[in-house]
């Protein structure tokens, strides 16, 4: 049973008088952020598992030119019950030494001063509808977009070969290098000459270091909990659809801190509009 304070001692405690507790009582205060809390929960709503504070802060200042602090947000989405779900196994694809490992020339220097200078690559497992599912996509360092992607039931070389189509199709900057982990794929002679034949040159994290690649590891890790985590999908097909639509929406209408609130492309634009 609830309990039912004294209204003197309430009084006391709050250090009130009576006509303003009163006055208080048959006056309550507006919500400030009434406007706010419908666009926040549609911001959240744009993954199917949510999205950080940070997103959401960033999209109300770029979409609506609302300048809210980060703390402000985080408690407005509690309140609003936006909760995003946590996190993360990752899928190792070392089997030992199969072929010619490169030197780490990235060394853990993930910024870039242009686009397609300094790329980056690994490979990544789901669990969809009884089986296995894996993604192979290639980061731009110099803007974190997702410039060419592989989706298989198979970790196999079709599946990089596919990727490596992709990127083929592309414009290089200046002394391009592709960087991965000591993964079998990465090792294997014919993806080396695809490289070659390119002008990238190969770069490889050093043995059971991710956070040589750490790039990456943050991209599965977003993607994961943004759009993976706890769902399930009927099929593969399906799956592929979904996460597809969701690598557009990272390169397009995801904001990020790093980029000064601006979407992958977004940036890339910007930067070719100031240079």
């Amino acid at each position: 049973m609830r309990r039912e304070w004294p209204l003197e001692l309430v009084l006391g405690k709050l250090d009130l008088r009576r006509s303003t507790y009163y006055y208080l009582r048959s006056h309550p205060r507006e919500d400030a952020y009434a406007d706010v809390r419908p666009l926040v929960r549609e911001i959240f709503s744009r993954t199917p598992n949510g999205m950080g504070y940070r997103q959401v802060r960033m999209a109300l200042r770029a979409e609506q030119g609302l300048s809210i602090s980060g703390k402000t947000v985080l408690r407005l989405m509690r309140e609003e019950g936006c909760v995003c779900r946590i996190r993360r196994r990752r899928y190792a694809s070392y089997r030992g030494k199969v072929g010619k490992a490169a030197e780490n020339i990235l060394n853990r220097e993930f910024s870039a001063d242009a686009p397609m200078t300094k790329l980056a690559t690994d490979v990544t497992e789901f669990n969809v509808a009884g089986a296995k599912a894996y993604l192979s996509p290639v980061m731009d360092l110099f803007n974190n977009e997702i410039v060419a992607f592989s989706i298989s039931r198979s970790p196999n070389m079709a599946q990089i070969n596919e990727m490596m189509g992709q990127l083929a199709s592309l414009e290089f900057g200046e002394s391009p290098l592709l960087h991965s982990d000591q993964g079998w794929q990465y090792q294997q002679i014919g993806y080396q000459r695809k490289l070659e034949e390119l002008g990238v040159v190969q770069s490889m994290s050093r043995k059971a270091t991710c956070l040589d690649n750490a790039c990456m590891e943050g991209f599965f890790g977003h993607m994961k909990d943004e759009f993976f985590r706890g769902r399930r999908f009927p099929s593969f097909e399906s799956f592929k659809a979904e996460l597809t639509a969701y690598i557009h929406y990272w390169n397009n209408g995801r904001y990020q801190v790093g980029l000064k609130g601006m979407t992958p492309v977004g940036y890339r634009g910007h930067s070719a509009g100031s240079a």
